[in-house]
């Protein structure tokens, strides 16, 4: 074994006991199976990621689909073909007109809403952990989007009936006809409709000799002027960063795991932001949103940091975006950059800034981020917004960032999202892809080919379950393979205690 190759290292927790659902209240509703990463490289977390998987902190978790009382499906948007729709634009308009001229909007903007039960439920599987620590240490290895808010359109002051009257009074002054010769001399003279459509006649010959003389002159079509393009989503955001306004506003991008000097050197501000935020949005006691949580939670992370020549500058891994409103932290998008993807783990913004509707705003500026990263790297070109759950209305609105696929829940297949939800209005589980025919590509052929970490030694489980003969574990690792597919089986290593 290469020392300097990089391992996913994981525990597997299985998935039999239901638990509170964040969604439905549903006390015992929730069903998902678990794993603790103590490391993860970046394509590892793809991988899963396109088989359902998701992480919270370094706790990685699937909803069995067929079970759970919410089914969660995976959504992804396709970043460079992605157009901001009315609501979006709306959003963008009012942050720059905030930037601007400081007019700030009232109302309150809805939050990214995060997976509650999925972290208590992750949390209470911490203490099993501590004691694999040290031995994990010395193996040989190297190293969710804010409810869309649709805010209304702005209206300008009320014209008042006199302004109203003079502006008609000026178009009838402008449009009155001439005066003519007939029983009404306040009417134009008759014309004779023979000396129209000879009038008419003419006009369409002189604009054919026209066209013949264009098609002469340059036998190549006229380009569009910049004018008749639709605004991309680049103008938008651009359009909200003047060079002189009333506010000034940055977004910086820090590594979260490990952390970077920005990192550190921000961390009380953003854990500052974030107690506030979990208070005032989700209704938190003051106790609850400790230091210790928010490090757990959005801060500890299993991708160690990965850089490739094919790869973007900044490198893959785990990151905070962090939006500085005139030099002071009002929101902070948690990322991760992975080979394909920006996916989106979690938002939090200043209770007081809930007006800007940052939750929106900041999944519009990933969405652009990750078509910056594109260009640096061709196959990152999509934006993960994490689970869409049709079953619950306040989560629907992931859907709306399109073009957009969910993931069939039996074949791992990508399926556009229109096909998808006239399926959930009839059923809250469904397979997506309609070939009868198709499965998993990546399903289970044979778990002997897994690999475990028993006694700081890398096996494959054929030769692991020689060395201990009568294991009962076989059953646990082959649930364990089927769910991450035989690909991901063959490449983490599945801790043996």
């Amino acid at each position: 074994m290469a020392a300097n190759k990089s391992y996913t290292i994981v525990e597997y927790f299985g998935g039999d006991d239901g638990y509170r659902c964040g969604y439905c209240k549903n006390e015992k509703g929730n069903f998902s199976h678990g794993m603790w990463s103590h490391t993860m490289t970046v394509q590892d977390y793809q991988d899963l990621i396109d088989r359902g998987w998701r992480r919270s902190g370094k706790y990685v978790y699937k909803p069995i689909m067929n079970k759970t009382c919410c089914p969660q499906y995976t959504i992804r948007c396709h970043a460079l073909k992605f157009q901001p729709s009315k609501s979006h634009k709306k959003i963008l308009k009012k942050m720059s007109k905030f930037i601007s001229n400081g007019e700030l909007p009232t109302g309150q903007d809805d939050a990214r809403p995060q997976e509650p039960s999925t972290v208590c439920h992750a949390e209470v599987k911490c203490a099993a952990i501590t004691d694999i620590q040290k031995e994990v240490a010395e193996c040989p290895t190297g190293t969710e989007v804010q409810k869309e808010a649709v805010d209304a359109a702005p209206t300008g002051p009320e014209t008042t009936r006199k302004d109203l009257m003079s502006v008609l009074d000026e178009r009838t002054a402008a449009t009155a006809p001439k005066a003519g010769m007939g029983a009404d001399p306040s009417r134009p003279l008759c014309r004779k409709a023979k000396d129209l459509r000879k009038e008419r006649r003419l006009q369409k010959e002189q604009m054919r000799k026209n066209a013949d003389v264009s098609s002469i002159v340059s036998s190549t079509p006229p380009t569009p002027t910049h004018a008749s393009q639709p605004k991309t989503l680049e103008d938008f955001i651009n359009e909200s960063l003047p060079d002189k306004s009333s506010h000034c506003l940055e977004v910086r991008l820090v590594r979260s795991n490990p952390p970077s000097p920005q990192f550190k050197a921000s961390f009380d501000a953003s854990y500052q932001v974030y107690k506030l935020y979990q208070m005032a949005i989700h209704k938190d006691p003051p106790d609850k949103p400790s230091e210790s949580q928010f490090r757990r939670f959005l801060c500890d992370s299993p991708l160690e940091a990965e850089y490739s020549p094919d790869g973007p500058e900044v490198g893959y891994g785990s990151f905070h975006q962090q939006y500085w409103l005139d030099g002071r932290i009002v929101a902070v998008g948690v990322i991760d950059i992975l080979p394909t993807c920006v996916s989106s783990v979690y938002l939090y913004y200043h209770p007081d800034s809930a007006s800007l509707s940052l939750g929106s705003y900041s999944a519009l500026r990933e969405i652009a981020f990750t078509r910056q990263l594109q260009k640096q790297s061709p196959k990152l070109s999509f934006y993960y917004l994490g689970f869409y759950i049709h079953s619950c209305p306040k989560m629907r609105y992931k859907g709306q960032y399109r073009p957009s696929d969910l993931l069939c829940p039996e074949t791992f297949a990508w399926v556009p999202i229109e096909r998808c939800i006239l399926q959930l209005e009839n059923s809250r589980y469904a397979r997506f892809n309609q070939d009868s025919d198709a499965g998993d590509a990546r399903v289970l052929k044979d778990v002997g080919r897994a690999m475990v970490l028993y006694r700081r030694t890398v096996m494959p489980y054929a030769a692991y379950s020689r060395k201990r003969k009568g294991s009962s574990d076989e059953t646990e690792v082959q649930q364990y393979a089927g769910l991450v597919g035989q690909d991901c089986a063959e490449r983490i290593l599945l801790y043996r205690a």
